[in-house]
């Protein structure tokens, strides 16, 4: 802890192994610092409250969600410091650096009465007007079984979009993938820019729609997706091409009608944005979209992982298969 005096958080049960947690698993000082300020929050309304941590309830967790969004709230800069009315993004952060804390506690056998899961995140705005809306998003996933007449065209437009949506991987890493790349359970491990490397993840009913159009290929070649005409000069693998995609896109999103552009990397924004609203943490969504600012070497992706894919399977919108 590098910005508060320890003193702030002395109320906070394990607070400093939670932070030399945090340390150990890379996370950014950036990363640390709103945790810091976020739980100075949270340990401000114990002491006024005149409880501990010990003694939270839902109807507590409830008066603390207030708190933290009236303008009677302590921040870390004091009391004088100038308080605005706090966005529901902001407070959902504040939110999420407690459900971490709490989810420590119980991890490292710490009794604690509330589960992470009851610091249930608020409604937020929409805090990028670009992103288009869930069900607008789910409707152009699902369009090319309504308008394509071909079956396989069909399929392998469909598994395309829900590749893109449910792994978040940019159009360029899709059209690289063989089909070795993915293992039984859905974990894709790729390479990014710069030679940069990840795991990303199917969802459910991104794996079913994969697995339709895999049993309707009638050819053994080992690219993921393929196109349905031409044939192969010298051996050489065929690919569906990105500039396909996109003029598909932007098909299905004209026909549907959708005023909000649409595009692979919308559909990577979308999938970044809504992890965020269901309340995943900034740091797992940073590693599964492989961005430049986390150390991405092999030692960094094995640490990192089992959070990431926890992270994905639990907050992804389309993680349950209703089809």
């Amino acid at each position: 802890m590098n910005t508060f005096d320890k003193q702030n958080l002395n109320n906070l049960e394990g607070i400093d192994d939670f932070f030399v947690y945090l340390q150990t698993n890379n996370y950014s000082p950036k990363t640390l610092y709103s945790y810091e300020k976020d739980l100075y929050i949270f340990s401000h309304f114990l002491t006024l409250r005149r409880i501990s941590i010990f003694d939270l309830d839902k109807k507590l967790i409830n008066e603390f969600k207030a708190y933290v969004a009236s303008d009677d709230r302590q921040t870390s800069g004091g009391a004088d410091m100038k308080k605005e009315r706090i966005s529901s993004a902001s407070l959902n952060r504040c939110l999420s650096a407690v459900r971490a804390y709490v989810r420590f506690l119980i991890d490292t056998d710490i009794k604690c009465p509330v589960s992470p899961d009851q610091f249930k995140m608020v409604k937020r705005e929409r805090p990028h007007p670009h992103v288009a809306d869930l069900n607008e998003i789910i409707s152009l996933i699902e369009s090319p079984s309504k308008f394509e007449n071909d079956l396989i065209i069909a399929s392998r437009n469909r598994a395309i979009l829900e590749v893109l949506f449910a792994t978040g991987m940019r159009i360029s890493e899709l059209v690289s993938l063989n089909k070795r790349d993915i293992n039984d359970s859905g974990r894709i491990f790729i390479t990014g820019k710069g030679r940069k490397q990840r795991f990303v993840y199917l969802t459910e009913r991104a794996q079913t729609e994969l697995d339709v159009y895999l049993k309707l290929r009638e050819d053994n070649q080992q690219a993921l997706f393929v196109p349905t005409k031409g044939k192969t000069i010298n051996n050489s693998q065929r690919r569906i091409s990105s500039r396909y995609i996109q003029d598909k896109i932007q098909h299905y999103r004209e026909q549907l009608k959708i005023d909000l552009p649409i595009s692979p990397h919308a559909l990577r924004h979308g999938f970044a944005t809504y992890l965020a609203e269901e309340g995943a943490s900034p740091a797992a969504i940073q590693i599964l979209l492989g961005h430049e600012s986390l150390n991405t070497t092999t030692r960094y992706i094995n640490a990192s992982d089992k959070f990431a894919e926890e992270t994905h399977r639990k907050y992804h919108p389309l993680s349950k298969n209703e089809n």
